[in-house]
């Protein structure tokens, strides 16, 4: 039986969280849609969400054409976003949890816009 895509993703992506658990440190995953990127700072026990930021919240969506959440700038945006939430809630430091997606593109983006904001992975 073949896995479908999202299966695939998700295959890759466990391997991920278990290497980011032994680290004991905050883990900045990240999720997206067609139309929307969600990222999200998680506790290093995995129980609580620290700080989320996402194309859909009002804050974000100002900063972006209206209907364009799903492109690099939006990601950049979002990036800066959980930076900023995160050192509020004073987490310097995250390992970063791609959820299985490629080091590219829309991921990349959001990750460089996040390190440049003083967030540390």
């Amino acid at each position: 039986m073949s896995l479908t895509k999202n299966d695939q993703r998700l295959r890759r992506s466990r391997q991920t969280r278990v290497r980011i658990a032994i680290q004991r440190v905050a883990r900045l995953t990240v999720f997206r849609s067609n139309s929307h990127i969600y990222a999200s700072v998680i506790s290093d026990d995995g129980a609580k969400v620290l700080a989320s930021a996402s194309t859909a919240e009002k804050g974000v969506r100002a900063d972006f054409i209206k209907g364009k959440g799903g492109n690099t700038a939006a990601a950049a945006a979002v990036g800066k976003r959980i930076a900023e939430k995160a050192k509020a809630a004073g987490i310097e430091t995250v390992a970063f949890d791609r959820a299985g997606y490629a080091y590219h593109g829309r991921i990349k983006a959001l990750a460089e816009a996040a390190r440049e904001a003083g967030l540390k992975f």
